[in-house]
This record gives structure tokens, sequence and C-alpha cells, in this order.
């Protein structure tokens, strides 16, 4: 969690861009991400450099190379360190013309940050609000991964609160609630193929490192949890350069961050090969139906992108393999052929685990559509015997378009420890809770309960509908009515008093 200091920190650097005319928000974080690679690497110069001092050993594994340029002039010119102090004229100039130019055609680095570089474009208009920029970002304190990371996701927070773009990102306690419900483990490889600004496989690896901190520390875990555990794909390079960044400060060395159509004819070579699918794919999404890959189109022809999507998750899912994903809830009643045979599919040839509705306002103000999401594991064998539903009425926030906290910071989120008075402000830990239990006490709650299982026959009649209000029974007051011939009479006694008051009035006036 970042101090009040540190915000207001980053808040001057945001707002140098706003006053400087720049109020494009995904245009700033652009511009944010392609400045701190700028500093990293000079981190990284530096960690070099102590280094070969240290051990008396030759230069390696430094961003910028010694001696001078082909303008000759020196490489030493290109750091963080050294174009900071300098006159803004003369940064402008260095940053613009040179650091720039080196970033997007660098090959000493072959990392998915340097890749998405290859493009990179300074969009700062004059040398005046590119001192101001450097100069707030300078003071924020980048050298703890946790609060590199906590900083950068206040950044990417700021996108969605500026109106602009904020579909790209997942409330962060829903993504919380989905990690932990599907418990990322040591040799697991993750994917999120509509991944944006990699907030799932963030939060994939914020759980590793709390859970399984020995295991991915050293030896082959940590070469595995670095190089071969996280991917994400997206169609948006913008959103790629954001994603890759939103992972390097999490401390990910080389995720594997790569542009991709996830539903064309030309990406089927992955198929079986990740054992855990966390995603929110885009709904109603444009299609290039043509060009759509005929192996998804054969378990759905559709051109609803949310259920190729889920053709798209049972291909790419290994068996065993488990997935949670959010749908719109038009997935789970959805009367097409498509939407019957992909849910029958669920049910019966793979293990449909649960369906968790979300409220309506969990994404206000950006859609107010509502959702729910589905946890499934892929058998290849069917396996479903129940399916646990869960009616979340409350995450912590308000369901209008403010969105604002109902609680303090500690009590948000799924982890959060509440009384039985504030579970009705925020039912995620008690979600989380009752998913431990779901082969057990869960089996015998009755369906007028907030959570419930629901045996698979049962769906199978219902036609595979997986809706929450097809299955939950309301209990309704009852309600005791007086006896009609006792509400007669007292009319009755009611209108004699009228009529003998307007008589009395008529003789008063008279």
């Amino acid at each position: 969690m970042i101090t009040g200091d540190i915000k207001n920190k980053v808040d001057a650097v945001w707002d140098a861009f706003w006053t400087g005319g720049i109020s494009n928000p995904l245009e700033v974080m652009e511009q944010i991400t392609y400045l701190l690679f700028i500093r990293r690497l000079d981190d990284e110069q530096t960690l070099a450099l102590e280094k070969a001092n240290l051990l008396g050993t030759p230069l390696e594994g430094n961003p910028f190379p010694e001696g001078i340029d082909d303008q000759g002039l020196p490489y030493n010119d290109l750091r963080w360190s050294a174009f900071k102090d300098r006159h803004a004229d003369e940064m402008f100039e260095i940053v613009g013309n040179r650091v720039f130019p080196f970033i997007k055609n660098m090959r000493g680095e072959e990392s998915t940050y340097a890749h998405f570089m290859k493009d990179a474009r300074l969009s700062i208009p004059n040398a005046g609000m590119l001192q101001r920029v450097v100069d707030r970002l300078d003071k924020v304190p980048m050298e703890n991964r946790d609060t590199k990371g906590d900083i950068y996701e206040y950044l990417l927070a700021k996108i969605a609160s500026a109106g602009q773009n904020g579909q790209f990102r997942t409330p962060r306690h829903i993504i919380e609630l989905m990690v932990h419900m599907t418990a990322p483990k040591p040799g697991d490889r993750i994917v999120d193929p509509a991944s944006g600004t990699c907030g799932f496989l963030v939060g994939a690896s914020e759980y590793m490192r709390a859970n399984h901190a020995d295991a991915i520390n050293s030896g082959k875990g940590r070469e595995q949890y670095h190089h071969e555990m996280f991917h994400g794909f997206d169609f948006d390079n913008t959103m790629l350069r954001i994603g890759s960044m939103n992972m390097l400060l999490h401390g990910i060395e080389q995720p594997d961050i790569r542009y991709r159509d996830s539903l064309a004819e030309a990406n089927t070579g992955d198929a079986e090969a990740y054992s855990l699918i966390l995603a929110n794919p885009p709904f109603a999404g444009s299609l290039d139906y043509e060009n759509t890959a005929k192996d998804l189109q054969q378990i759905a022809k559709t051109k609803k992108t949310e259920l190729l999507f889920l053709a798209l998750f049972l291909r790419l899912l290994k068996p065993g393999g488990r997935a949670a994903v959010i749908v719109p809830d038009g997935v789970l009643f959805g009367s097409s052929k498509a939407h019957k045979e992909l849910r029958r599919i669920l049910v019966e040839e793979q293990k449909l685990d649960a369906v968790v509705k979300l409220p309506s306002g969990v994404f206000k103000p950006y859609a107010g559509v509502s959702t729910a999401i589905l946890f499934f594991t892929k058998t290849d064998s069917g396996g479903t015997d129940n399916v646990w539903f869960y009616d979340v009425q409350a995450d912590g926030m308000s369901l209008d378009d403010k969105r604002n906290p109902l609680f303090a910071a500690d009590k948000l989120g799924a982890l959060a420890e509440l009384s039985d008075d504030e579970h009705v402000k925020n039912n995620l830990p008690d979600v989380l809770r009752r998913w431990a239990d779901r082969d057990g006490g869960e089996l015998e709650r009755a369906r007028t309960e907030q959570s419930f299982c629901v045996p698979r026959k049962d769906i199978a009649a219902q036609g595979y509908d997986l809706s929450l209000n097809r299955y939950k029974e309301i209990v309704h007051e009852e309600v005791e009515h007086r006896a009609p011939t006792e509400i007669l009479d007292e009319l009755d006694l009611l209108e004699k008093d009228i009529v003998g008051g307007m008589a009395q009035l008529r003789e008063m006036l008279a």
C-alpha cells in the first residue's frame, strides 16, 4: 500500500502531463511507461558497474555500451542519472533524438519489455514539460519491488478514474478473489488470452510470492516462475507495453507477453499448453469472422466473442487445467444453439465447478452489464456432480457510478476479516470461505441461502441454464390480512362519522 506522500508525488507526475496538454490517459500512461523503462536501464547500468568493480571482472549486463555512439557522443549521456540534471533544452534534445532512438533499436536486451519499446515515440511536446515530468518522476521512489508495483497499479487506476478506457481494467478485488479461488501453484502455466494491463497475471504472481515463496526463489522453481509461468496475449500494442511494464515492476523478469489475436486461425499452435486460465475476455467485441479459428467455430458457430473465448479456453487448457473467467449473464441463459451447446459441454464433458454471480455495478461507471464468474476444470470426461452457486450482493464498494469504498482498506477485498454485520457490505471473504467447503457443508445448504449446490441432473433438466435465479428459491413472508367483513365494518363507521361531521358543519354555518 503506497502512502499519501507517494500518491501526491505520482499525482504530480500525472498533473504535469495534463497541464501540459496531454489529456488522453492512455497516452499519459504510455509516456510514463517509456520513461520508467529508461529509468530502469539506468538502474541496470549501475548494478552492472558495481558488480564489475566489486569482482574486478569485465563489465557485463550493461544496457549502455562503453565509449561513444556514431555521433561521437558518450553513451553515458543517455542515462537517466546523467540527463535529468541537464538544462531543459539539452535534456529534450538528448531524450528525443538520442535516448528514444537507442531504446527502439536495443539489441543487448532480448526481453519482452525491450521488444515493445521498438516503436517508442516521445510525444511530450516541449522541453519545459519534459523537465517537469522528469523532475517529478525522479522523486517517486522505485527501489522496492512492492512499492514499484503498487505505484504502477495506482497509475493504472488513474486510467479508469479518468473516464476513458476503463474497460481494460478488472477491479483488483475481483482479481484477488478469482486468484485465491483457483490457488496458483508451482509449475502452473498461467495464461490470460485478453491480458490488457496484465492484472490477472500480476495477481497470480503476488499470490505465488505470498504462498509459495520458497519454491520460486531458487533453482528450477525460480526459472519457471520468471520465464515460463506467465503468458498474456493482446492485439493492442499500447496495452502490451503497459502490461509488460506492470509485470516488470511486480518483479517478473521474462513473462511471455505477446501480440496475438487469440481467436484467429493463425494462432492455434498452443492447444492444451496451459494449466490455469484467468481472464475477463471482451464482451460483444468486434470480430473478423472469416479469420476466426475453424476449430473454435466447430465448438460454437457464432460471432459472439464471449462464446468463442469460452471455446478457446477449452482448447488452451490441458487435461486437469482449471479456469476462472468473467462472462456476461447472457452466456448463462442465452437460448441460441451455440449458447446451449457450450453450457452442455461445460456440464457434461468437463467439470463445471461454480457460478459466482456478481452485482451489476461491479464494472460501473464503464458498463452496467450483469456478469458472473465461471469456474471449471477441463477433464474431457465429465465429472460435474454438483455446481456451486453464490449470489454476490455486495463487494465492499458502492454499486453506483462513483464506486466509493464502504470500508477502510483493511475491510476490503476477499481476504478481509469481517463480522456478520459487515458481511452485508462485502460478501467476498464469505465467497472464499464457502468455496473451500463446496464439497462439504455447502452441499446441505438450502436453495434459499446465498450459496448452494445444484446437482448436474437438475441443471440438465433445465436445458443447462446456469442463471442463479433459475434455481434459487425465494421465501415469501406470510402476511396475515384482516377479514374483509372487518374492514368493511370499519369503513362503514368512518363513513357515518364523516356524514355526521358534515351535518354538524352545515348547522354551524346556517
